[in-house]
C-alpha cells in the first residue's frame, strides 16, 4: 500500500502526496486483512478499480484515476503571512534558548498534530488508502485526506456488519407502473397508478427514470460464500457507494487517535474538538447536466438522475424515485422521502373531501335560517355590552353582526361532523397503511431485519464522563456515567421543560389580554365597532405566531443544551430523548392559543351582574359569529404563516452558510475550477431529519387535531408538501454534503408520536363539535320545536337578570331571568356528553377493526420472505455439500 509522491501543481497552491503506512509509522504486515479475492486484469491493473463511466467525474477518484474517494477528512489551519511567520520562528528560538516549557498554545497545538498523526496512522492500519491534497488560500490552509477503502477491507468489514448480498434477481409479477420491467417490483407500486390503470386513464404521474436499481432476493454477506453472490465476478461494481461509505465510516468512527481507555476514538469527537473541520462521502460528481445530447441519460451520473427526475420543480406531479433515492443517500434518509411521500398522496382525498365540505357550506350558505333571522331581525334583539358600559362600551344590536353569522356557517354546518369522522378513519387508515408500505419498503431495501447493533458510546459523551467501567456485553472498557446522577438530571430537565410550558402559559394570558385591550377602543368606534372583535383575533393570531416561532427556536437551542447535559450514552437514546423533550414543548407552543379558543374562550364568561374577572377585565367572549370562526382565523394564521416562514428558512439559510464557507475558502482555488471534494466542501453540512419530521408531524397536527373547525387544513398541507419535496430534494441533491447512508427500517419513534396525535384527534374533535360548535343545539332544537330551524336565534339568547343593566337586554346562554341555568341547558349538556362518548367509541371502535381488517405486512410479501429464506438456505447448503 506504499505509493510514491504525486506531482505538486503549481495551480492555486494545490499539492498532492499518496500516503504510505510507513510515513506514519506503520508498516504492511499491521494490517491483518489479506488480499484473498483480489484479481488483476492482464496489464496488472486491480480489478476493483474498473473502468469509469461516461459521465463519471475525475474528481471522485484518486490521482491515477483508478481508485474510488470514499471519504473526505479536512483539516484547516492559519495561513501565516512572511511577518507572521518569522516572529513565531523567533519566539520559539527564544524559548529553546532559555529552556522555557512551551505556552499553552503551544502544547494544545502539538497534542492536536499528534492526534491527526496518530489517527491517520491507525486509519492506514485499518487498511484504508489515503491520498493527501493541500490548498492554501488568503487566510488557510486547507488539506484534504482523500480516502479509498480497498476490496479486502470491503469484503471484512461487510461481513461484520452484516450487509446482504444478491442471490437472485428477482423475477416476479411486473410493476404497477407503466415501463417498468418484470424485475422492478413491490414498493414501486402504488394505489394510485394501479387506479388509473384499471380506469385505462393515462397516468401523468408515472416518471420512467433510468438506471432503476433491481431487486434482489438477498442474504446476509459471508466471503466464504463469494462465487454465490451475483456480480462477484467484478469486484468494482459490486459494492455500491453507500456501501463503500457505510464501511469507511465505521472505520473512522472505531479508529483512535489517543488512548483508548481515555475514550480518544472517533472521527466524530476529533471534529467536536475542531482537530478535523470535516469528514464526508463525495457526491458522485456534479448535479448540473451536460450541455447538449452528448451524454445519454442511462450514463448520467446518478446525482445528475436525481436532480433531473426528482429534484427540480418540474417534476412536481411526478412520483418519487424511491430506490433512486435509496441508493444514493441511504435508507434513513429514503424512507423519510417515502414517508412525506405517501402521506402527501393521502393528503389528496382528505383535501378534495375538506374543499367538498367548504364549497357544501359555500353553496348551503343562503339556505342558514339563523343566519337569515340575525340579519332579517334589525333592532330586535339589542345585545348587552361586550365590556363595561363604565368604559364607553355602548348596547348594540344583534344585526350588526350579520356578516359574520354568514361566515360562521361556513365552518359550522352539517358537513362539520361528517368531515370529522372522515378525517379522524382518514389518521387510523393512513397509520395502518404506512406501516404495510413501511414493511414492503424494509423488506425491499434489505433492513427489515435491522437492528442496532450493540451502540458505541457517543463521542460528546465519552469526553466528558467522568470514570470507565467496563461492558457487560463486549466486555470492554468503556466511559460511564452514574445512573442515579443521569436520573436527577432528567428529572431536573423535566422540570425546566414544565418552567418552559408554563413560560408558553404565560405568553398565551399576554396574548389574551391584548385581544382584550384591543378590542374595547375598537367597540367604541362607530365605523369598526361591527368588526372589533375580528381585527382583535386577527393581529392577536399574527402576534402569538411572532412568539411562537422566537420561543420555539429558544426553547430548541435549551433543549439541545439539557440534552448534553443529561449524558445520553448512545446517539439513540441521545435523540430519542431530545425529540420527546422538542416535541412536547413544540406542541404546548403551537396548540396552547388553539386550545384555549376551542374549549375554554366564551365558556367562563358568566352573565350580567356576575361577570368573571381576570386583571380586573371582564374575561373575554367568543366573537360575534363563535368561536369555530376564531379558531378557524387561528389555525389559518398559525399553519399557513408557519408554513411561509420555514419555507424561506429552507432556502435562505442554506444559501447564507454557503457563502460564508465559500468565503472562507477564498483564494484557495486559485484560477482553477475547484476539484469535486473542494466543491462538496462549500456545501452545507447535513444536519439530520429532526427538523424535517418535526415540521411535518405538527403539520399532522393541524389537520388532524382540529380540522372540525378547518376543512381547508388538509388543501393547505397538501401545496405545502409538494413545495416541500421539492425543496427537500433540491436541498439534498445540490446545497448539502453527502450523508453517510445510513440503514433505518422505520421512521422511529415518529410512528409513535404520530399514533399519539390521531388518537388525540378524535377526543379533540369529538369535543369541538360537542361543545364548540352549534351543530347539537340547531340539532336538538329541530327535533324539539322546528325542523327548519325557525326562531332558533331567540332560542339562544336569555334576558339579563333585572337590576344587573340600566336597559333590557339579551346575552348568548340558557339561564333563566334570576341567572341560574334553565332545564334546555342539562338537557343539552347531557347530549353533547353522550354524543362525545359515542364519537369516541364508534371511532375508535372501527379503527381497531381496520388494525385488525388489515395486516401490517402484506401476504404477497410473505411469500417473498419466505422465498428469500429458502434460497439463502440452499446457498448454505451447496457451500457445505462443495466442502465434503
Amino acid at each position: 500500500m506504499s505509493f510514491s509522491k504525486g506531482n505538486e501543481g503549481a495551480n492555486g497552491g494545490l499539492s498532492s502526496a499518496a500516503i504510505s503506512m510507513d510515513n506514519y509509522g506503520a508498516t504492511d504486515e499491521t494490517n491483518t486483512l489479506t488480499s484473498d479475492y483480489l484479481d488483476e486484469d492482464e496489464e496488472g491493473v486491480p480489478i476493483e478499480f474498473g473502468p469509469r463511466l461516461v459521465n463519471d467525474d475525475p474528481g471522485t477518484y484518486f490521482n491515477d484515476g483508478r481508485r474510488k474517494i470514499d471519504f473526505v477528512i479536512v483539516y484547516e489551519e492559519e495561513k501565516l503571512s512572511e511577518k507572521q511567520q518569522q516572529k513565531k520562528e523567533r519566539e520559539e528560538r527564544e524559548r529553546v534558548e532559555k529552556n522555557l516549557p512551551p505556552g499553552p498554545e503551544e502544547d494544545e497545538d502539538a497534542q492536536h498534530r499528534e492526534w491527526r498523526k496518530k489517527y491517520i496512522s491507525n486509519l492506514l492500519r485499518a487498511g484504508l488508502e489515503i491520498e493527501e491534497d493541500v490548498a492554501e488560500g488568503d487566510t488557510k490552509i486547507i488539506t484534504y485526506y482523500k480516502l479509498h477503502a480497498p476490496w479486502t477491507v470491503l469484503a471484512f468489514y461487510a461481513e461484520e456488519l452484516n450487509f446482504r448480498a444478491p442471490l437472485q434477481l428477482n423475477t416476479g409479477p411486473a410493476a404497477d407502473i407503466p415501463g417498468e420491467e418484470d424485475a422492478h417490483t413491490n414498493p414501486s407500486s402504488n394505489w394510485s397508478a394501479r387506479m388509473l390503470r384499471k380506469l385505462r386513464i393515462p397516468n401523468i404521474m408515472s416518471n420512467t427514470v433510468p438506471n432503476k436499481p433491481l431487486d434482489f432476493f438477498t442474504c446476509s454477506f459471508k466471503r466464504s460464500k463469494i462465487k454465490k453472490f451475483l456480480g462477484s465476478d467484478n469486484k468494482a461494481t459490486f459494492f455500491t457507494n453507500s456501501d463503500r461509505t457505510r464501511v469507511v465510516n465505521e472505520i473512522l468512527q472505531s479508529s483512535t487517535y489517543g488512548k483508548r481507555r481515555r475514550a480518544e476514538i472517533g472521527i466524530d469527537r476529533l471534529l467536536e474538538e475542531d482537530i478535523f473541520q470535516a469528514a464526508y462521502p463525495l457526491h458522485d460528481g456534479t448535479e448540473e447536466l451536460p450541455k447538449g445530447n452528448l451524454v445519454s441519460d442511462e450514463d448520467l451520473n446518478k446525482r445528475q438522475i436525481l436532480n433531473k427526475y426528482w429534484a427540480r420543480w418540474g417534476c412536481w406531479y411526478k412520483y418519487q424515485p424511491l430506490d433512486h433515492i435509496r441508493e444514493y443517500f441511504g435508507e434513513k434518509i429514503g424512507i423519510y422521502f417515502a414517508w412525506l411521500g405517501f402521506y402527501t398522496g393521502w393528503l389528496l382525498p382528505a383535501s378534495v373531501v375538506g374543499l367538498l365540505v367548504f364549497l357544501y357550506g359555500l353553496a348551503t350558505m343562503g339556505t342558514n335560517v339563523p343566519a337569515q333571522e340575525i340579519c332579517n331581525s334589525g333592532g330586535e334583539f339589542k345585545m348587552c355590552p361586550q365590556c363595561d358600559p363604565d368604559i364607553g362600551c355602548p348596547y348594540w344590536n344583534l344585526s350588526d353582526t350579520c356578516m359574520q353569522s354568514e361566515i360562521a356557517y361556513l365552518f359550522d354546518n352539517a358537513g362539520t361532523l361528517f368531515f370529522a369522522v372522515f378525517m379522524s378513519f382518514w389518521a387510523v387508515s393512513f397509520l395502518e397503511y404506512w406501516k404495510r408500505k413501511q414493511a414492503s419498503l424494509a423488506h425491499h431495501w434489505d433492513v427489515m431485519d435491522f437492528e442496532e447493533d450493540e451502540e458505541r458510546p457517543r463521542p460528546q459523551f465519552a469526553a466528558k464522563a467522568p470514570m470507565m467501567e467496563k461492558n457487560p456485553i463486549t466486555g470492554i472498557m468503556e466511559p460511564y456515567f452514574p445512573e442515579d446522577i443521569r436520573k436527577k438530571r432528567w428529572l431536573t430537565g423535566v422540570g425546566i421543560m414544565c418552567g418552559m410550558v408554563v413560560l408558553v402559559l404565560i405568553f398565551m394570558v399576554g396574548v389574551i389580554m391584548y385581544r382584550i385591550l384591543i378590542d374595547i377602543p375598537l367597540s367604541q368606534n362607530a365605523i369598526l365597532k361591527s368588526e372589533s372583535q375580528s381585527i382583535a383575533s386577527m393581529s392577536s393570531a399574527v402576534v402569538n405566531l411572532i412568539l411562537i416561532m422566537v420561543l420555539g427556536q429558544v426553547y430548541q437551542t435549551l433543549a439541545g443544551i439539557l440534552n448534553d447535559w443529561e449524558m445520553h450514552r448512545t446517539q439513540t437514546e441521545y435523540e430519542d430523548n431530545l425529540t420527546f423533550k422538542v416535541f412536547i414543548f413544540q406542541f404546548m407552543n403551537f396548540f396552547s392559543s388553539i386550545f384555549y379558543i376551542a374549549f375554554f374562550k366564551g365558556k367562563f364568561v358568566g352573565y350580567p351582574g356576575n361577570y368573571t374577572m381576570i386583571f380586573g377585565l371582564r374575561n373575554e367572549e367568543c366573537s360575534n359569529g363563535g368561536c369555530l370562526v376564531e379558531l378557524a382565523q387561528q389555525l389559518l394564521v398559525i399553519m399557513v404563516g408557519k408554513q411561509i416562514i420555514n419555507n424561506c428558512q429552507e432556502v435562505a439559510i442554506p444559501k447564507l452558510k454557503q457563502f460564508i464557507l465559500r468565503w472562507k475558502m477564498r483564494g484557495s482555488l486559485g484560477n482553477r475550477e475547484s476539484k469535486r471534494w473542494e466543491a462538496d466542501y462549500q456545501l452545507v453540512p447535513n444536519d439530520g431529519l429532526f427538523e424535517e419530521y418535526l415540521e411535518m408531524v405538527i403539520q399532522f397536527g393541524f389537520i388532524t387535531v382540529f380540522v372540525a373547525a378547518f376543512p381547508l387544513a388538509p388543501l393547505f398541507a397538501l401545496l405545502n408538501n409538494w413545495i416541500e419535496i421539492r425543496l427537500d430534494g433540491s436541498k439534498y441533491v445540490s446545497e448539502v454534503r453527502r450523508s453517510v447512508a445510513d440503514r433505518a427500517q422505520d421512521i422511529g419513534i415518529w410512528y409513535d408520536i404520530l399514533e399519539f396525535i390521531a388518537n388525540l384527534a378524535v377526543m379533540s374533535n369529538a369535543f369541538l363539535i360537542a361543545f364548540t360548535s352549534e351543530f347539537l343545539s340547531r340539532v336538538m332544537y329541530q327535533y324539539k320545536y322546528d325542523f327548519h330551524l325557525h326562531g332558533y336565534t331567540n332560542f339562544t339568547l336569555s334576558y339579563a337578570p333585572n337590576g344587573t343593566t340600566s336597559e333590557p337586554c339579551r346575552y348568548k346562554d340558557f339561564r333563566d331571568d334570576e341567572g341560574n341555568h334553565t332545564k334546555v341547558y342539562y338537557q343539552l349538556l347531557a347530549i353533547k356528553l353522550a354524543f362525545v362518548i359515542l364519537f369516541e367509541h364508534f371511532v375508535f371502535g372501527i379503527g381497531r377493526f381496520i388494525d385488525f381488517a388489515v395486516p401490517d405486512v402484506p401476504e404477497s410479501l410473505e411469500v417473498k420472505i419466505k422465498r428469500e429464506s429458502y434460497l439463502a438456505k440452499q446457498a448454505l447448503q451447496e457451500i457445505q455439500a462443495d466442502k465434503l
